[in-house]
């Protein structure tokens, strides 16, 4: 996990609240490290927005969510 923290931080115009925000939904399943992990390396110019954009289209971003979790029905 070092690793990428180091690579977050590399990002051009990265700042502390996104590689928190990245970090905290990476850490709750390999694959969605996995998955992030393989978008910054194959999109080497990717800027903070960029990434947090492709996050956000991830089918599971929502799933830890308040409004997922007090859903009814």
């Amino acid at each position: 996990m070092e690793d990428f923290i180091i690579k977050l931080n590399q990002i051009e115009d990265s700042y502390y609240d996104f590689v928190v925000a990245v970090l905290t939904y990476v850490k709750k399943k390999q694959s969605r490290l996995d998955t992030v992990r393989n978008y910054i390396e194959s999109t080497p110019g990717a800027l903070s927005a960029d990434i947090l954009e492709f996050i956000a289209d991830q089918e599971d971003f929502y799933d830890d969510s308040v409004y997922a979790r007090s859903k009814v029905g």
